[in-house]
């Protein structure tokens, strides 16, 4: 049976697993699950095809059975093409977009949703950019869970309707995400309903980071040397982190292993993560007026900013924004090269690769995954 408590990630609150929690109650600022019992082998996975296959390392409660729709385990797609093509030794393509509702927010959201139906929640609420209001709307239907989305107006169409047809209820925010986050909370506060925003409830970051757990051993229980994540409220990347140190201390990777360098990818638009990490800061000051097409880029202060660039910074890692166009050129470079169907957040995180490589700041004998966060189909009208 996995153990686990909450623990906060800034001071030394701790809370049991049982604990219906959101961010600190001392602090204010996120909260990561930290395991009791220690990690088991890995002849531990269990022979099913799902991110539940790493069950064994996340917080599942004995016979619990999760709420999911068939999320992970998708494929990492060897590019050659595309590594000449960039300069780089090798180069990989993470494709989120194969999960359910079309993005890598399925794990966070199986992840959370579990939890959540476990604890015994009225209903679920999140703002979104998007992606994440999909993948709740469908998790809270699987778990049979009434479902409040808020989301820019601006959010992709075909997004919008995703939400609607799975049978949430969307409420139109004028603004960005942060607007719409205000509007969740509220909400929250008034019904009773779990706000499940990124990093406000500590479950989604166990979802994503068996994208690291998948990583490792896909790789042959390896690393890359680089990790290109385009960074919105950047669970993802915390979430890998953590999974990988998860790893190392319990035996699934070598003590001496070599830690991936995690890259920021964002947009010119809205990079309060890159202008932090060139000034050196701890945390990033919220991006004004934040524009770009990349809607789930569009996160102008991220609840985990201090997290993101502690990642960074551990890892040996770097931070880079792109424009508009370099981002649409990328987007459609990834998919004639590799038929991987592209978002523009992937295209971000490619353009961010050439542009580091061609600056020196990536080796040319780099073995690096690029992730592709959701489905280009998502984006078209």
């Amino acid at each position: 049976m996995t153990v686990w408590h909450l623990e906060c990630s800034a001071c030394d609150y701790r809370a049991p697993g049982s604990t219906l929690a959101s961010v600190c109650a001392t602090c204010g600022q996120p909260l990561l699950v930290r395991y009791d019992s220690p990690l088991p082998s890995r002849d531990a996975l269990l022979p099913r095809w799902d991110m539940w296959r790493y069950s064994p390392v996340l917080p599942l409660l004995a016979d619990e059975a999760p709420v999911t729709l068939g999320e992970g385990l998708t494929p990492m797609q060897n590019a050659p093409a595309l590594a000449r093509e960039i300069g780089v030794a090798r180069l990989w393509v993470k494709d989120e977009g194969l999960n359910p509702t079309a993005s890598f927010k399925a794990r966070g959201m199986s992840a959370a949703v579990t939890r959540a139906r476990s604890l015994g929640v009225p209903g679920l609420v999140t703002p979104t950019a998007g992606n994440a209001g999909a993948a709740l709307a469908a998790y809270g239907a699987a778990a049979g869970l009434p479902v409040r989305v808020y989301a820019p107006a601006t959010t992709p169409a075909p997004i919008l309707n995703t939400i609607r047809v799975l049978g949430a209820e969307l409420m139109l925010v004028d603004g960005h995400i942060g607007d719409a986050g205000k509007q969740a909370r509220a909400f929250a506060a008034e019904s009773g309903y779990f706000d499940t925003s990124t990093l406000r409830e500590p479950y989604r970051i166990e979802g994503k980071k068996t994208m690291g757990y998948e990583i490792a051993e896909q790789f042959g229980w390896k690393l890359p040397t680089h990790i290109i994540y385009p960074t919105g409220g950047g669970t993802g990347l915390i979430g890998m982190w953590k999974a990988f140190a998860e790893m190392r201390d319990g035996g699934w990777l070598p003590r001496d292993v070599t830690m991936s360098k995690m890259i920021v990818a964002q947009a010119d638009g809205c990079a309060p993560i890159v202008r932090a990490f060139a000034a050196g800061e701890s945390k990033a000051t919220p991006w004004e007026n934040p524009t770009t097409h990349a809607s789930g880029l569009r996160v102008p202060g991220p609840l985990g900013d201090r997290l993101i660039l502690r990642a960074l910074r551990e890892s040996g890692g770097d931070a880079l924004a792109v424009s508009e166009d370099a981002i649409r050129a990328a987007t459609l470079q990834i998919s004639r090269a590799t038929g991987v169907d592209a978002a523009p957040e992937g295209g971000c995180a490619l353009a961010v690769l050439a542009e580091l490589v061609r600056e020196g700041r990536v080796g040319r004998d780099a073995e690096v995954v690029v992730f592709n966060t959701g489905s280009g189909a998502s984006y078209r009208f």
